[in-house]
């Protein structure tokens, strides 16, 4: 298992559809106890789950993994922090997205008001 200071030693997630709790636990290096500890207290994990309850992780679920362990390993966050921190990251992204939505939006509109001129 890696120590908590070698995130940038963790191997290169493969270009696959879903991956397995096994795979995922030595893709971060964190143990598979603790992935499905993880789901119980971060809302952005949440793995589909096929024959005999068997998690399938995605790609970006993989990332969101190496975010988190990142955030409670290596910046010594505990679990409410963390979530926190991912809670804010997601509503700075969503008000990037809406300062550009309407950005675009008074472009139209000036553009549209231009050619009724």
């Amino acid at each position: 298992m890696l120590e908590p200071s070698n995130n940038n030693e963790l191997p290169v997630i493969p270009e696959k559809r879903y991956f397995t709790i096994g795979e995922v636990s030595e893709l971060c290096g964190v143990k598979p106890h603790v992935l499905r500890y993880w789901e119980q207290e971060f809302t952005e994990l949440n793995p589909v789950k096929r024959r005999g309850n068997r998690r399938y992780y995605q790609r970006h679920e993989v990332l969101m993994i190496r975010k988190i362990r990142a955030l409670l390993y290596e910046q010594g966050y505990t679990i409410g922090g963390a979530r926190a921190h991912l809670m804010s990251d997601n509503a700075n992204k969503d008000s990037n997205l809406t300062r550009q939505l309407v950005q675009q939006m008074i472009a139209e509109l000036e553009d549209i008001l231009e050619l009724l001129k």
